[in-house]
C-alpha cells in the first residue's frame, strides 16, 4: 500500500510539472517593440499600373448644428494596392480567398531574409535559393516550420516615387513592360515548397514576382500551395533576421482575391 501510494503521489506530482512546463506564454506586448510594416493609404499610395486607386471622398468635416464635431469619409479601392495581401485564389483556381485563410498563417513567427545590398544596384534582383541557404547557414538552422517568410530588397526607401520604386510612373497596360523592381525567384519559390513548410511570404516591393516578369510564375507557385503573399511592405530594417512576430491582418472581405493589409512585426 505504501509503494501504491508512493506512485499515485509521483504521478501526479509528474503530471502537474509537465503541465507547468508546457503552459503557453502570453505575447509581452507591454515590452515589445511594435514595428508598423504598412504604408498609410492616401492619393500617393502605389497601385499596380492598371488597377484602380485610392479614393477618399469627404461626407462631412466640421461642426454639426447641434454643437458637437463630426467626420466620416468614403473611400474606394482595388484589393490589389499599397500595403496588401493576394489570398491564393488571386492565381491559384479553386484555392483559399481572402476570408479563407486560416489565422495562423498571418499570424505568428517569422523571419526576414535581408537582400538589400544585392538588390541596391540592382532593380530586376531575384532573391534566390542561394540567398535562403545563406540565412541558414547564417543561423546555423533550417527555415523553421511554418514561419512567415519577409525578403527585404531596401526599395521601401523609394516610396512612393513610382519611378524610383517600380520604374515607371506611367500607367495602363503598356506600362507593364516598364516595370523594373525586386522579386523572389520562381526556382526559390519551388524550393520553399519542396523544402521548407513556410505559412505565408512578404516583400517590400509591389509583387513577389519581379517587374519584368510576364508569367508571374512566382505567384503561381506558392498560391497553387496555399501560400499567401503580403506586397508593398516598409520598415524592414527594423526588425532582427529571426525571432520576432508578425500580425497582418487584411480586411475580410468574402471572396476575396486580396485586400488592404495592416502589418505590424512584434520584436521581444
Amino acid at each position: 500500500m505504501k509503494t501504491s501510494s508512493f506512485l499515485v503521489c509521483f504521478l501526479v506530482l509528474f503530471l502537474f510539472s509537465c503541465k507547468e512546463t508546457h503552459q503557453p506564454k502570453a505575447m509581452d506586448l507591454a515590452n515589445a517593440t511594435l514595428v508598423d510594416l504598412s504604408h498609410s493609404y492616401s492619393k500617393e499610395t502605389v497601385y499596380w499600373v492598371t488597377a484602380k486607386e485610392f479614393e477618399l471622398d469627404t461626407v462631412f468635416a466640421g461642426q454639426t448644428d447641434k454643437g458637437y464635431y463630426y467626420a466620416a469619409n468614403n473611400f474606394a479601392t482595388a484589393e490589389h494596392g499599397g500595403t496588401h495581401i493576394d489570398a491564393p485564389i488571386h492565381f491559384a483556381e479553386g484555392k483559399q480567398t481572402v476570408d479563407e485563410i486560416p489565422l495562423k498563417k498571418l499570424v505568428g513567427s517569422a523571419i526576414k531574409v535581408d537582400v538589400s545590398k544585392n538588390a541596391k544596384n540592382n532593380p530586376d534582383y531575384l532573391v534566390s535559393i542561394d540567398d535562403l541557404k545563406a540565412w541558414e547557414e547564417k543561423h546555423g538552422i533550417q527555415i523553421p516550420e511554418g514561419s512567415i517568410v519577409l525578403l527585404e530588397t531596401g526599395f521601401a526607401e523609394y516610396y512612393p516615387n513610382r519611378v524610383k520604386y517600380m520604374g515607371t510612373d506611367q500607367r495602363g497596360d503598356d506600362a507593364v513592360k516598364l516595370l523594373h523592381f525586386p522579386g523572389l525567384d520562381p526556382e526559390a519559390a519551388t524550393w520553399l515548397v519542396e523544402n521548407r513548410n513556410i505559412h505565408s511570404i512578404g516583400i517590400d516591393t509591389p509583387s513577389i514576382d519581379y517587374g519584368q516578369s510576364q508569367y508571374f510564375k512566382t505567384h503561381v507557385i506558392l498560391m497553387t500551395n496555399n501560400i499567401p503573399a503580403f506586397e508593398n511592405l516598409t520598415n524592414l530594417n527594423q526588425l532582427p533576421e529571426k525571432d520576432f512576430t508578425i500580425i497582418a491582418l487584411p480586411m475580410k472581405i468574402k471572396g476575396g482575391s486580396g485586400a488592404p493589409l495592416r502589418i505590424i512585426g512584434v520584436v521581444n
